[in-house]
């Protein structure tokens, strides 16, 4: 069964930092393209950030360029989302997700195939 765990979530300062971790088991992410999703309280989720397992092709949403970087690390398994310079509004439960879109910016777009795996979130938290 394919597993992702989130972790790294937390309450921070505006102008913050956070990194999050979304570690997988039962499956090779080699094979499959990650995405950083966030749902904020009354709002729909919305893709972040994704990598392609390939090439290492990256799509970010542009409420995020310039401050998020996301990375993956095969020998770990795991995938990290750098959020620097955070904000009130990226105050949200932060969820990663499996598939084998497309292409990142479809995957982070439209959202994953009913066949992906999603993780079971983490909380976010930007406030002073």
């Amino acid at each position: 069964q394919l597993q992702l765990v989130e972790s790294g979530g937390g309450l921070v300062q505006p102008g913050g930092s956070l990194r999050l971790s979304c570690a997988a088991s039962g499956f090779t992410l080699d094979y499959y393209a990650i995405g950083w999703f966030r749902q904020a309280p009354g709002k729909e989720r919305e893709g972040v950030s994704c990598i392609s397992s390939s090439d290492g092709s990256t799509y970010y949403a542009d409420s995020v360029k310039g401050r998020f970087t996301i990375s993956r690390d095969n020998a770990k398994n795991t995938v990290y989302l750098q959020m620097n310079s955070l904000k009130p509004e990226d105050t949200a439960v932060y969820y990663c997700a499996a598939d084998r879109p497309s292409s990142v910016q479809a995957m982070c777009i439209i959202g994953i195939h009913p066949r992906g795996s999603w993780g079971q979130g983490t909380q976010v938290t930007v406030s002073s």
